[in-house]
């Protein structure tokens, strides 16, 4: 059986998302980074796109408050197993890292560093997308997102450092890597409700 036969559907993953996470808002940043993960799969690894996307689905399956920090991000891997799913070593590893400051396992490969410097963009082109009068993701430009980038009280949550990390970690200059997550999102805008 290969990866893709035995791994968690997508189907199976929303269901089991839904019945742990009662913040529909999590839910909708997971949607925004699977769409952002199969987006640089298919310019990284177009042959593992489905453990690239069920990575960024399900990396904050477990963000709840009886999970400790440190603990966010491999919990997960736990609660799917306990209901039977199987989740291959890779997406475990990259769920974890994708939280490597608190849990300590380090990014290492680009499906690694890619959930890591996705993770808090989708915060950032939701938050340019609500500042909008339109409120949608398909006015939502490039220059509008750096602009934004630069005023530092804007979304001052985002940090903004592991976002820049694209350029080192995966050879990605910024502009282009915010544009891969703009576009990946803006294709998912229903799903998201913007």
């Amino acid at each position: 059986m290969t990866i893709k036969e035995s791994m968690i559907t997508r189907n199976e993953a929303i269901k089991f998302l839904e019945s742990q996470i009662q913040n529909k808002n999590i839910i909708k940043h997971m949607l925004a980074c699977e769409a952002i993960m199969r987006a640089l799969a298919k310019k990284f690894e177009p042959d593992r796109e489905e453990e690239w996307a069920i990575a960024g689905l399900l990396h904050d399956g477990d963000y709840k408050p009886d999970v400790k920090m440190e603990e966010q991000g491999i919990r997960i891997a736990k609660l799917l197993e306990d209901k039977g799913y199987e989740v291959p070593e890779t997406v475990k590893h990259t769920m974890a890292a994708h939280n490597w400051r608190a849990t300590k396992v380090e990014p290492q490969s680009k499906m690694d560093w890619s959930l890591f410097c996705c993770d808090t963009l989708t915060g950032l082109i939701v938050a340019v997308a609500l500042v909008r009068p339109e409120k949608k993701l398909s006015v939502v430009t490039l220059e509008n997102i750096l602009k934004k980038w630069k005023e530092k009280s804007f979304a001052a949550g985002t940090r903004r450092e592991d976002i820049a990390l694209c350029e080192e970690k995966l050879g990605i200059p910024l502009p282009e890597f915010i544009t891969i997550g703009l576009t990946a999102m803006q294709k998912i805008s229903g799903e998201l409700g913007l």
